[in-house]
This record gives C-alpha cells, structure tokens and sequence, in this order.
C-alpha cells in the first residue's frame, strides 16, 4: 500500500514530477504516494477529452455498456483488497468500506442498464395544429461537453462512480478529480477502465491540488461541473462560471422528526437504533447524516434514553476491525472544529448527555439536548458524530422545525399514517423525504440533490445523465402520418 500510484491521463498510466503521501487518519501511517500530473498533463487531458467529444458521442451503447459492466464485475472481484484502501486512507470502518464498494458495483451496473436505453427518441406528432400537418418531432439527448468532475472524501469510490459512470453511459468525457486525501480510491476506478475498449481521452483521473482547480474550473473545453463538496466551495465555483452548467452537491443538517403516532416500544427502538447508528456512521461524515432529531412531545420522554443508550451501544475504534462502527474523522482538524462546536453549544446551555470528547482525529459520539438555536450546531452542518434532540408539539411544530435551517438535503419522518407522508412530501423543504426511516437511505438509482443552500440538480445514474446532456429536436416533414 506504500508504493507510489500515477495518475490516469487520457486513458493512460502517467507520472508527473511531484508526489504526495496519503495518510491514515487512525494511525498517521502512510498508505501510499500518489504522483501529481504537471500543468502541461493536466492541459494534454482537457484537450484529448475535448478532441474526443465528437467520437465518444458517437460510440455504440454496447460498448460503453460493456465498459461499465466491466468496472462493476472488477469490483466485486476485488472488493475486498478496495474496502481496505478505503478504510485506510479515509478512516472509514471496514464494514462501512465493504458496503461502499457494493454501493459501487450497482452504479456501474445501473449506468450500464442505462447506455443500452439511453437516447431512444421521443417521437411527437406535430399536426395538432394545421400548421403542423405532414410533420414529426423526434427528441434526442446530446452530450453539454466534457464534465469537470470534482469529488469529496467521505465515500471516496462511490461519489467518483457517481461522477465518471453516468459520464461514460451517456457518450461524455470527463476529467474526475479525486479528493487530495483520498485519491487512491478514484485511481482504483481508472485501474478497471484501463481494461476496457473505450477511447482514448474519453476519461482521466487527475489528483490536482485544490489550488490548481481554479483554472481547470474556468477553461471553456469544459462546460459542465459536477461538485460535490461544501457549501462555500460549491457557490463560489457556480458564481466564478455562470454561464456554465454546475451540478452542485453539497451540506446538509438531515432531520429525523418522529411523530406522536409512531409510539409503540418496537417502533420507539427502531426509530433510536436507526438514529444511532446514521447520525454516527462514517463518522457522521455524510450530508444525509441524522444531525437533528424532532421529536413530539408525546414520545420524547420515551424516545430520549433509548437514543441516548443506543448512540452509547456505538462501537468506536479501529476502522479495520470489523466490529467497529465508529472510526476517526478525515484529519485531526475536522475533530477539532467538531470539538469547538460542541463545546460553543455547552457554553450557550446546551445539555451534554453522552460524549464530547476527542481523542486525535476521533471524536465520541455524542447527544446534545437544549441546543440553543443560534449556536453554529444549530445552524451548520456538523459533519462529525454529534446529534441534537428537540421536543415539539405536533405535527405543524415538527415539520417548522425541520425547515427551519438553510439546508434542505433529506430527511426523515417516523410515522405510520400515509396521510401524514403526504402532508410531509409537500410541506418539508427538502430534496427527499424517507418515510419510517431516517434521512440516511439512498438509493443510487434515485433522484439525488436538495433545495435551499443543499445544491442544485440531481444525481442517481439516470438523472445525472440527463444533467451532463440536452435535448435537441428533429422536425420531419411531409409525412404521412
């Protein structure tokens, strides 16, 4: 795992003249040294998949079907070496990694089910109008332009799948950039794409430094961004390219409301294990982590102690112990800032219940009640292992509350009434609403993406196909229709 990765350039194996060394957050151990592409191979890149647009649009769907149901069988193949890369360089538990790559596996075997359907044509009769008379429409999709797509560290594989494998369904290039701390997992996917049949300058993998990315988000060859990552980093490219087509994803503070009818003991149990384990798997280092919890005041009481007992149940440790269920943050800093927030809200009255405590980069998980409304985690999006508890009363009060923060990713209501779903469908401002469960599911075939300052557009395969294309219409006329 020490030996030194290059870097993919236009389908290629390539080196460059620097190198940086990626580190275990659990240990500080070296996991490996990566090579960093010169500006001259980062230009070579964007301009082989510039030149490449035209052919790659062009190539049949089954061979970027069999392309992308080679990727996924490679992963299943050799899941178990990618899981160990994933929890060495980014910390994550190894049951966690283990399910990534599964994760992983179906998105690639989705983009494949979608290059065969993709681009039928819609056929439209045109003579409603007399107008019209003797003529068709026929709708296609047609590639924006090469993607810039930029990916963050907490599901090193899955969320560069999410970016690469809608890419290549849909005929576009792509330019990934994998996370500095957690490149290797990236790299793995241009392993497998190396072995397949598609052209050459269709794809690289390029870890750039952070710094360097201004200039590859500004040049015109690329004229759609997918992000995913912070907020502030999120706006401030969309605002620096607005004439550029930006799929933003980005923070979140997910809601998990429990509601008075979901009241029964099993489902109180369910509701606190279910609240436990996804406010703190990978470390609560997911946008769709529980990060608030609502409750009705007719089952706080309830409801409290069993979420504080199962957040306590929480297996932290060794991310390669597959007991684990906690590990550590990315880097010593990020549990810091966590560290300071919890420590503001304590200061400003909030109660302690269970954690607070750091040890390096780990931080215990950890329950806050009386959270006062204006501290930074009331307002922010944590991003740790660090859940608030609230009492409302009511429905109306339950879902006010959850609205009430500029993030809008997903959330969660606990309750068996369908009447109720559907109120909460309408009136939570979010991208997606889980029912009986908490704001945490994803599917990667599903519409993907949030409302307010949550990003713009929507991921899942399909959708981000839809993202990196546009519609463009053929009028035939004088048929006999």
């Amino acid at each position: 795992m020490t030996s030194t990765h290059a870097f993919w350039l236009a389908g290629r194996q390539a080196t460059g003249e620097d190198t940086f060394d990626v580190t275990s957050p659990w240990d500080g151990r070296l996991v490996g040294k990566v090579s960093v592409p010169t500006d001259a191979q980062v230009e070579e890149a964007v301009a082989a998949a510039y030149a490449v647009r035209d052919e790659f649009a062009a190539t049949p769907a089954h061979v970027r079907a069999a392309a992308l149901d080679h990727v996924s069988r490679r992963l299943v193949e050799r899941t178990e070496e990618i899981a160990q890369l994933i929890s060495a360089e980014n910390g994550k538990p190894i049951k966690w990694a283990r399910g990534e790559v599964g994760r992983a596996v179906s998105v690639f075997r989705f983009a494949a089910e979608e290059a065969r359907r993709f681009n039928g044509g819609e056929a439209q009769r045109l003579d409603t109008d007399a107008g019209g008379q003797g003529r068709l429409a026929l709708t296609r999709r047609f590639p924006k332009g090469v993607v810039l797509g930029i990916a963050p560290f907490n599901f090193p594989l899955n969320l560069c799948a999410h970016k690469i494998a809608p890419a290549i369904a849909a005929g576009v290039p792509i330019i990934l950039k994998p996370a500095p701390a957690t490149p290797l997992s990236g790299l793995i996917i241009g392993d497998l794409l190396a072995e397949s049949e598609l052209p050459a300058g269709a794809w690289s993998v390029l870890p750039v430094a952070n710094d360097h990315m201004p200039a590859l988000v500004q040049d015109e060859r690329l004229p759609v961004i997918s992000f995913t990552g912070s907020e502030k980093v999120g706006y401030a490219i969309m605002d620096s390219v607005p004439r550029k087509h930006c799929t933003l994803e980005l923070g979140g503070n997910g809601a998990a409301v429990v509601l008075g009818d979901y009241s029964s003991d099993a489902d109180l149990d369910w509701a606190a294990t279910r609240i436990a384990t996804f406010s703190n798997y990978q470390g609560g280092q997911s946008c769709i982590s529980v990060q608030r919890v609502i409750a009705d005041a007719a089952v706080y009481d309830r409801l409290l102690p069993r979420i504080v007992a199962a957040v306590e149940a929480q297996v932290t440790g060794d991310p390669s112990d597959p007991k684990t269920d906690v590990g550590p943050l990315v880097n010593e800093a990020a549990a810091q800032r966590v560290e300071s927030w919890v420590q503001e809200a304590v200061d400003a009255g909030a109660t302690l219940l269970t954690g607070g405590k750091r040890d390096g980069a780990s931080y215990a998980p950890t329950v806050l009640t009386d959270v006062p409304a204006d501290v930074t985690i009331s307002c922010e999006e944590v991003f740790g292992p660090v859940l608030t508890v609230t009492k409302v009363d009511g429905e109306d009060a339950a879902f006010a509350a959850a609205n009430d923060s500029k993030y809008g990713l997903q959330a969660g209501v606990f309750t068996h009434d369908v009447q109720v779903a559907f109120r909460a469908h309408r009136a939570l401002e979010v991208g997606g609403v889980v029912i009986g469960d908490v704001p945490s599911y994803r599917a990667d075939q599903m519409p993907y993406g949030g409302a307010k300052q949550s990003g713009v557009g929507r991921e899942g395969v399909k959708f981000a196909m839809d993202d990196y294309t546009y519609e463009r219409v053929l009028v035939l006329t004088g048929l006999a229709l």
